[in-house]
């Protein structure tokens, strides 16, 4: 099963909800751009850019990046060639930025889906203080779940595996109060344009990719 080379979609849910596990899979088996504004706005930070001191206060706090800011990387982004088709991971997460992107688009490059990554807030909260970040490749690994062979060493290129800052337990706190005051109205305005599908993600990923791949037809 293989999903249009125009699929435009937004992955939508709370941190720790999967959705940026799962858009990495389904981008590399769909040849779509996976475009994470997590790790856009990370990479800015460990480069020390103008953008990444920006960013890196708000980040550090685990508030929401300014949406002016984060709206023009995303436009900057989708502009370049290979984003004719896409999975856009972290975006939007308010509804001024939906609004945003709305206008940013073409009719002919609409969005095909929005889908939601519905998670339990207790198991959210597991997952995030749990996960583990390589801070070479940026695989993602989990204490309990997921855990690399050599504690603190990746699996994958050797790298160091570090704990995000905004994933100790009183960030964690403060993004999830965000995300419900702001992110959560996206499912209205989405359900609203019948964008919107819902994924159960409290389940093993294998089935949640397979379920996902059916979702986005």
């Amino acid at each position: 099963m293989a999903l249009s080379l125009k699929a435009r979609s937004v992955f939508l849910g709370a941190p720790g909800a999967g959705k940026g596990t799962q858009a990495k899979e389904v981008a590399a088996t769909c040849a779509l751009a996976h475009i994470s504004t997590g790790d856009m706005l990370r990479a800015e930070v460990a480069q020390g850019t103008e953008l990444g001191k920006q960013a890196k206060g708000f980040m550090d706090l685990g508030k929401l990046v300014p949406d002016d800011v984060i709206i023009g990387m995303v436009q900057k982004r989708i502009a370049l060639p290979d984003a004719n088709a896409w999975i856009l991971d972290g975006f939007p997460r308010t509804v001024v930025q939906a609004e945003a992107l709305d206008r940013s688009l073409p009719k002919a490059q609409a969005l095909s889906h929005v889908v939601y990554f519905a998670v339990p807030e207790k198991v959210l909260f597991g997952r995030l203080t749990g996960r583990r970040t390589c801070s070479k490749c940026g695989a993602i690994w989990h204490v309990e779940t997921k855990p690399t062979k050599v504690q603190g060493i990746c699996d994958a290129c050797g790298g160091t595996t570090v704990q995000r800052s905004d994933d100790h337990p009183d960030k964690i706190n403060q993004r999830l109060v965000e995300y419900r005051t702001l992110t959560e109205p996206l499912l209205a305005y989405y359900r609203g344009r019948n964008l919107l599908r819902e994924l159960d993600a409290n389940r093993a990923p294998a089935i949640i990719f397979k379920e996902l791949l059916q979702l986005m037809q």
